[in-house]
């Protein structure tokens, strides 16, 4: 019988597994170093505020892991012999595969700061970051959080709900610079300093400072501020991790090279996930992309290849969604953060409810590029519809009352919208 060993049990690693479950009787062993069953990695911040314990993040019960025969191994593979496909754990265990899935996943991405292997600083990825920072909180008085962005605005969240004094670093000049554009990017960063967190924009760190402990007691910013914190949370991104494959003859970059079947330079090993990087990256999507979604169809187009029916990868329309303390954003399609020469924006805000609205589309053809919600949740059948379609931006404007979840809402906001995409019409005339 052939074996499938899938080396991650994060959501990539667990679907590849569920599916070719489903298409096959292959043997499966799911190895993760992590944890001993898969959980939701979104709602470790609300395990730490709280709100449930870590057994409730598992999305399966126990039991189905055998009754569907899946085998878990809790084990850190440090070495792999591609030639002879045996797996090496550091525990000395041997295990061979007829395929390989790998789904390593991702990790912090520090950037080589004086200071950053003090204690006290750390990222918040993973099982072990939670438990870090139960430990690094307690007595916690001021922490500094380096960079604006989805992980950063998360930890702040934790921290505050403790009553600890949270600073964010932020190198650009609005929160999530790199992402949002200006109006949104402001929106958000006035959100976050409303729930008192002090936002920096335009500064970044240069170095962290050790007490008489190797603990973190201060850091410096480029700009020569000392700001005096017992913690240090890194949120600069994250990078796949992939450091134990650095010098093996598996083709990486940034990640593990893949082509559109998710294959990888040797014969019957395959990445996928946050750890898999697209030799030709697809449309305007990056090569490497650490999302929840995607990593989960990779995993059932990798099942397939796997199974005998070979599929090319194809993610679709690009969305993503998260939350900013109270203010849910989702975005589909493309909305640029800087001005981009043959595309217009069309913006439009409720401050009082702080919900807004940022559309993009071609100047010429007026054909919907995509859009930015805050406050306000779309459907994402109607959105994924209108870019497939290459809808206008009127009638995408037009229609915006099938996209809204909330009916009694959605009529008084559509036409306030529509009137004012009507008045940005006749300015631009």
């Amino acid at each position: 019988m052939s074996h499938v060993v899938i080396i991650g049990n994060g959501i990539a690693g667990i679907t590849a597994a569920r599916h070719i479950r489903k298409f096959s009787d292959k043997k499966i062993t799911v190895i993760s170093a992590e944890t001993e069953y898969f959980f939701s990695r979104t709602a470790l911040m609300y395990v730490f505020m709280g709100h449930m314990k870590f057994e409730h993040t598992q999305p399966y019960e126990n039991w189905f892991w055998e009754k569907n025969r899946i085998e878990l191994k809790q084990a850190y593979i440090d070495e792999i012999d591609f030639k002879n496909k045996t797996l090496f754990s550091t525990e000395g265990e041997e295990i061979t595969y007829d395929q390989l899935i790998l789904a390593t996943g991702s990790v912090t991405n520090f950037r080589g700061w004086k200071g950053q292997e003090l204690k006290g600083v750390q990222g918040l990825v993973s099982k072990q970051d939670l438990e870090l920072l139960e430990e690094n909180s307690a007595n916690l008085k001021h922490a500094v959080i380096v960079g604006g962005g989805l992980i950063g605005v998360e930890l702040a969240e934790m921290l505050h709900t403790r009553n600890i004094e949270v600073t964010m670093l932020v190198r650009e000049n609005h929160f999530w610079g790199s992402v949002l554009p200006a109006e949104g990017g402001k929106l958000i960063s006035d959100h976050i300093q409303q729930h008192g967190i002090n936002l920096l924009f335009e500064t970044e760190l240069d170095e962290i400072i050790p007490d008489e402990n190797n603990h973190v007691k201060a850091i410096t910013t480029l700009d020569g501020k000392q700001i005096d914190c017992q913690l240090v949370g890194i949120a600069t991104g994250v990078k796949p991790n992939i450091s134990f494959l650095k010098k093996t003859e598996l083709e990486t970059e940034i990640g593990i090279l893949v082509n559109r079947n998710l294959e990888t330079n040797i014969p019957d090993v395959y990445a996928i996930g946050d750890c898999a990087q697209q030799r030709e990256a697809i449309g305007n999507r990056k090569s490497v992309e650490a999302v929840w979604y995607t990593g989960r169809m990779m995993g059932e187009t990798v099942a397939q290849t796997i199974c005998g029916n070979p599929n090319a990868y194809n993610p679709g329309n690009w969305f993503n969604s998260a939350k900013f303390f109270d203010i849910e954003y989702q975005t589909y399609g493309w909305v640029f953060p800087k001005k981009k020469e043959g595309i217009s924006d069309f913006y439009w805000e409720d401050k009082k409810n702080q919900r807004a609205l940022h559309f993009q589309y071609k100047t010429d053809s007026k054909e919907f590029l995509g859009i930015n919600a805050f406050g306000i949740r779309l459907r994402h059948e109607v959105v994924d519809a209108w870019l497939t379609e290459k809808l206008s931006i009127e009638n995408v404007i037009q229609q915006l009352p099938k996209a809204n979840f909330d009916k009694e809402f959605s009529k008084k906001f559509s036409k306030q919208v529509q009137k004012s995409f009507q008045q940005s019409q006749l300015q631009k005339a």
